[in-house]
């Protein structure tokens, strides 16, 4: 029995759509970039190893002038210990296997490395998946996978303690757009390269009237303050650390030498049975 993770993701897809690509409609790399920019001016350490793993290089290779630049294949051009700090960005909701990408990235850390990751997360396009299965519910009887599923955040800090890494944190921004119509939606995500690449998506033309049913939802639903509509991008910041002895640890369970009841000065209740 193979133990490969599914393939959720076409890859030969995935690379067509991102080859479609339009810088004026980056933004949320923008976002991205700005993110990061965020949590390096943060951390009061010099890196002189850095590696960027995208699916966008392009626009990637001036982030950091030293840095690696890498595909995100399922299997990673890193070696052992090679990186004091390691950015997978852009990419990581399009993976077939997450956790495996994290470990990798974490055995390409030198010992107290950074790891730092942005993706989208579960509540990006939450209106149109909403709209698009309601539409193809009515009108065809049934759901085909149009978006790709997307970790919440909780899940996501999860999967950073299931990669090996020290201290992890996950933390979201969320953005909203508007748009003329559904069709400028759809026509935007292309320009990102975001277009659906799932392997089980339906490989025939949509029909107009499911487009259309989703159009008419979407609009009356979630419309836009100054377009007919509006649509959500949440990013998820992943923060972690290969593990090291100068690293903080966390007490023992039962080695504090003070009661919380002292320090809130008022008296301890025991609980009843």
């Amino acid at each position: 029995m193979s133990n490969a993770p599914p393939q959720l993701t076409d890859r030969s897809a995935l690379m067509r759509n991102r080859k479609r690509m339009q810088r004026d409609a980056l933004f949320l790399h923008d976002e991205a970039r700005f993110e990061l920019q965020d949590r390096l001016a943060m951390v009061k350490k010099s890196f002189t190893a850095p590696a960027i793993v995208t699916g966008h290089p392009d626009i990637w290779t001036d982030f950091l002038p030293d840095a690696v630049i890498l595909s995100d294949d399922d299997v990673l051009n890193l070696h052992p210990r090679a990186h004091d700090l390691v950015i997978h960005v852009m990419a990581l909701h399009w993976a077939n296997d997450p956790v495996g990408q994290l470990i990798q990235c974490r055995r390409a850390l030198k010992p107290d490395g950074l790891f730092l990751g942005v993706m989208l997360g579960g509540q990006t396009l939450n209106e149109l998946r909403s709209c698009l299965g309601q539409a193809e519910v009515a009108v065809r009887g049934g759901l085909s996978p149009r978006v790709a599923p997307m970790g919440d955040v909780r899940d996501l800090g999860a999967l950073l303690q299931r990669g090996g890494y020290a201290l992890p944190v996950a933390d979201t921004a969320t953005l909203t757009a508007e748009y003329s119509d559904l069709t400028a939606l759809m026509q935007d995500l292309r320009a990102m390269g975001e277009a659906n690449a799932l392997t089980s998506r339906d490989r025939q033309f949509t029909r107009r009237d499911v487009f259309e049913q989703a159009a008419s939802l979407y609009q009356g639903a979630y419309p836009g303050q100054q377009k007919a509509l509006r649509a959500t991008y949440e990013l998820v910041t992943l923060t972690g650390w290969a593990p090291d002895d100068s690293q903080q640890k966390p007490l023992r369970p039962g080695s504090a030498q003070a009661r919380l009841a002292d320090a809130l000065k008022t008296d301890e209740k025991p609980l009843l049975d």
